[in-house]
């Protein structure tokens, strides 16, 4: 069979023009043929980021090995600071915090005839304050009601801010009595206290400790904001984990941005610095902020990138990145940031 060397050689030029011709045309996400002019780019840094809450994600969780009795709170829900959100049993926390009050009181009535002569004024302080955590306890169990009686529409706001202002006069009380048994007990030639009321005060500890555990079973929102996940059900045991938060919650006031700026990228950023970042959610849009703070230390990424992974040794500087106005950004969204020379 003869072979035609010049058909051979014309559909070899052929193929490698149409080969160049695809590796330079073909698919968007492709490199362009020449690089763009220096005066065409608008930012000198980009970087990884994720979209959060204006207080970033507060994860909540328990302090405690329990059993959840109560959720209050549901996603997309606004709550209050300090408003209960997730109830454990608390029946065993109740009878010792029963228990010791009944055997404190027992206590302090047996043995007020040791007490040593001289110590009127510090006793007097210590009772005082004991009495000051009382009504601390009590305050703060009649906000969490007040609290959940207006979320299910049976309370008012006036009742929650009466709540509320009880609680904060209870804790001044407080306050003021630790200080005045500070001034008590500095007193010169003060007489050391006898073991009577050494175990009055053991017996309150304990008072003390109990009113912890039973604190401990009523899990508040350290503030107000947005419920964005509830992983709690009534009847599961839940115990201490920082991987596993009963509830997620945020400001959703606004939207804010972090970012992972590259070791070799750092001394390109500032603070003011102007900003936009892009979404593939939202193409075609950016949206503008201002550089608010940089991370005091470097730190491994913890943004996973979508395309080629960085190397393992590569060190990132978190960047916080204030968002000019409202967006449509939600928390936990992928974004990239560009920074503006």
């Amino acid at each position: 069979m003869k072979i035609n060397l010049g058909l051979l050689v014309l559909g070899g030029v052929a193929a490698v023009g149409a080969y160049l011709a695809y590796g330079q045309f073909s698919g968007a996400d492709r490199a362009p043929a020449r690089a763009a002019p220096e005066a065409e780019i608008a930012w000198i840094a980009a970087a990884p980021a994720r979209a959060e809450p204006k207080s970033g994600e507060i994860r909540i969780g328990t302090g405690i090995l329990g059993r959840v009795i109560k959720v209050h709170a549901a996603v997309d829900e606004k709550v209050e600071e300090g408003e209960l959100i997730v109830q454990l049993d608390d029946a065993e926390a109740r009878a010792r915090l029963t228990s010791a009050e009944t055997q404190a009181e027992a206590l302090r009535e047996e043995r007020e005839k040791a007490f040593a002569s001289g110590r009127e004024d510090v006793r007097k302080a210590e009772d005082a304050i004991y009495s000051a955590e009382r009504a601390v306890t009590g305050a703060r169990i009649e906000l969490d009601g007040a609290l959940i009686a207006k979320r299910t529409s049976n309370g008012s706001e006036q009742s929650v801010s009466e709540a509320r202002k009880r609680l904060t006069e209870a804790n001044e009380r407080l306050e003021r009595e630790r200080l005045a048994f500070i001034r008590a007990q500095s007193k010169a030639n003060l007489p050391a206290p006898s073991s009577a009321e050494s175990a009055v005060s053991a017996a309150r500890t304990e008072v003390r400790l109990a009113e912890a555990l039973l604190d401990k079973t009523r899990i508040r929102a350290p503030l107000a904001g947005t419920v964005l996940q509830v992983n709690a059900k009534a009847g599961e045991i839940v115990a201490p984990s920082p991987e596993a938060p009963l509830i997620v919650m945020g400001d959703m006031s606004s939207i804010r941005v972090k970012a992972e700026v590259d070791e070799g990228d750092i001394s390109k950023i500032t603070v003011g610095q102007k900003v936009f970042v892009r979404s593939l959610s939202f193409p075609g849009k950016e949206f503008d902020g201002t550089v608010a703070s940089l991370a005091p230390t470097l730190a491994q990424p913890r943004i996973g990138p979508r395309g080629p992974k960085r190397p393992n040794d590569v060190e990132v500087r978190e960047v916080t990145i204030d968002l000019d106005a409202a967006s449509p950004l939600l928390p936990g969204m992928r974004v990239d940031a560009f920074f503006r020379k």
